[in-house]
């Protein structure tokens, strides 16, 4: 069955379908499992490309692909074969001022289609016009519209080349407009699709910069359902690995929020705050924040490998920079969870784990 899916679908290293999808840090997509095991073996290049990559990589969920994955119906390769339009037609139907909604819905149902396994047609498409059209169902009104025009653009998004295109053509204006809108539904694409764009280093520097795209994301993770929050602070975590936009986020009040959300057992809220931690405003945030190391210690407790391991990295940031701080973590029990932790069978969390320890002893000197 392996075999009626898509090359694109199949992890480099392992060669089988993709169960959890991640993005390295050199834009290349693979199973989390696979690629972990290549880092845990002390590896520190690209398994496609070769180039190093940074001590600590990281692994963005690559959402988009996840979905098409797990959408995708093998058994409609057996099916006969249908003739569709040409895809200028379709593009040509969708910027027709003319066009029904119905006929508009339709040509993005059939593109969406042909770009979700077809990586020759997402290059046919976008050389053909294709994103300017799809943009600008995306600025629709119609909420179903602007859906599903969203997520074309994501199929679009998944060929690295395409993304700095997309964004020279207006796309993140676009996207975060939509992270107002209506639907919840159209609000996580949206979100969704700025992670992706953000899998590109120059375009993570243009979304921080770009007017409301940071407090809209955070504006989701205040009021957004648990879907959109998970996607808020996926894009967060990839438009927050470039240090000139951790600022941004830290002002726009994104650690109050990422701090209740981590207390409520979302893990990938901690992701960011290990990030935001790297820089002095994020730390005097949680520092300031009631109750912040009762919630870190709780995730060190009870949280998922990858949250334990971005709250040791959140917590050896704060303590590293202030006595205050260290005297709150062992207050909290923190060094007693970290000797247990120097245990653990994942390499990362006793590697911070340890580090946290020094760190504790040493200013308690």
């Amino acid at each position: 069955m392996a075999a009626s899916y898509p090359d694109d679908f199949k992890c480099p290293i392992s060669l089988e379908i993709m169960s959890d999808p991640v993005i390295l840090s050199s834009g290349h997509t693979f199973d989390r499992s696979s690629i972990q095991r290549w880092l845990d073996a002390g590896h520190r290049t690209c398994p496609i490309t070769q180039l190093p990559l940074p001590e600590n990589p990281s692994l963005i969920p690559n959402h988009a692909l996840r979905s098409l994955i797990s959408n995708f119906n093998p058994v409609s390769l057996f099916k006969p074969f249908l003739p569709h339009p040409p895809p200028q037609t379709l593009i040509s139907i969708l910027i027709s001022p003319s066009a029904s909604l119905d006929s508009k819905l339709d040509c993005l149902n059939q593109l969406a289609r042909v770009s979700k396994r077809d990586s020759v047609m997402r290059r046919k498409l976008t050389e053909s016009g294709a994103v300017s059209a799809v943009l600008k169902c995306v600025g629709s009104d119609d909420p179903t519209l602007q859906e599903k025009a969203l997520s074309l653009l994501l199929n679009l998004s998944l060929d690295d080349d395409n993304k700095v295109g997309l964004v020279a053509e207006g796309a993140i204006g676009l996207t975060v407009a939509a992270l107002q809108a209506r639907s919840p539904d159209c609000r996580a694409v949206a979100a969704t699709m700025l992670t992706s764009l953000a899998v590109v280093e120059v375009n993570k520097a243009t979304i921080g910069a770009y007017p409301y795209a940071i407090r809209s994301l955070v504006g989701l993770l205040r009021y957004g359902n648990n879907r959109e929050q998970k996607e808020a602070a996926t894009a967060l975590y990839a438009i927050c690995s470039y240090p000139g936009n951790r600022v941004r986020t830290v002002e726009c009040g994104a650690v109050p929020v990422l701090l209740e959300i981590a207390n409520s057992g979302l893990d990938r809220a901690v992701e960011v705050l290990g990030l935001l931690a790297k820089c002095r405003e994020g730390r005097e945030e949680m520092q300031r924040f009631h109750g912040s190391m009762e919630i870190l210690g709780r995730v060190l407790r009870n949280g998922a490998p990858r949250g334990v391991q971005y709250a040791l990295l959140t917590l050896s940031s704060l303590c590293c920079h202030s006595e205050r701080a260290c005297v709150e973590a062992r207050r909290e029990g923190v060094l007693g969870i970290c000797m247990t932790l120097i245990d653990d069978d994942n390499e990362k969390i006793r590697a911070n784990a340890a580090n946290l320890i020094h760190i504790l002893r040493g200013n308690n000197a």
